[in-house]
């Protein structure tokens, strides 16, 4: 039996490592994706584009994507054939960022925010913070990838300047934590599926929610 392709696109920071706990059906081949270092003010669908030549070797693939990596994944399908796309902790939609994203974009913050502030984990995982809270952060240094300076400068603007104002052509299925601080539940419009207290990180600490629900959330309508 010929194995459905599943592609799998983490989020702005992170490495595929983020899905190391995630246990998918049998009849899913799962490549992971990765980001690419980006080409000086290259436009967003050009660098979707040469994500699909270096990474995407199947027809009809599903692809999920995990914040940023959820709209890279409706870009790729505005330019392929896609059969799903699995949106996670991610918007659909320009329209549900925050007030803050908007005046981000607005007054153009993007081009103030210091992208290496994305490694200050390393420095803020050697300070004592109690017990639990510096495991996580060892978990996040963890999952972190380490990309130059230029690829966050660059995907942080791209981020912010998402021109998307309706909801992807392509079928989708969209799962949102209800306790998502990067993107509030209160500004997602329907549909999407809420899972209780489920945080922006929730595809590592909330593995376990997911698979239980695969063969529901992978279910594809023929």
């Amino acid at each position: 039996m010929k194995k459905q392709a599943l592609y799998l696109m983490p989020g702005m920071a992170a490495n595929p490592g983020i899905f190391e706990y995630l246990k998918f059906p049998e009849e899913y081949k799962i490549i992971p994706m990765h980001f690419i270092i980006p080409e000086k003010n290259e436009r967003l669908m050009d660098y979707t584009s040469r994500l699909i030549k270096e990474q995407i070797k199947h027809k009809n693939p599903v692809l999920l994507g995990v914040s940023f990596g959820g709209m890279i994944i409706q870009e790729i399908s505005k330019q392929i054939p896609v059969k799903k796309l699995i949106l996670i902790s991610t918007v659909k939609t320009n329209r549900e960022f925050s007030p803050f994203f908007k005046k981000a974009f607005r007054y153009k913050w993007y081009k103030f925010f210091p992208s290496k502030a994305l490694s200050y984990i390393d420095v803020m995982e050697k300070i004592s913070f109690p017990g639990r809270f510096k495991q996580k952060m060892k978990l996040y240094k963890k999952y972190m990838d380490h990309l130059p300076s230029e690829y966050y400068d660059w995907a942080i603007k791209a981020f912010l300047m998402w021109d998307q104002e309706d909801f992807p052509k392509t079928p989708f299925l969209h799962i949102h934590g209800t306790a998502d601080r990067v993107f509030p539940v209160k500004y997602i419009r329907e549909p999407y599926i809420p899972v209780p207290g489920g945080r922006h990180d929730m595809i590592i600490f909330r593995a376990s929610w997911f698979n239980e629900r695969w063969n529901e959330i992978l279910k594809i309508d023929e």
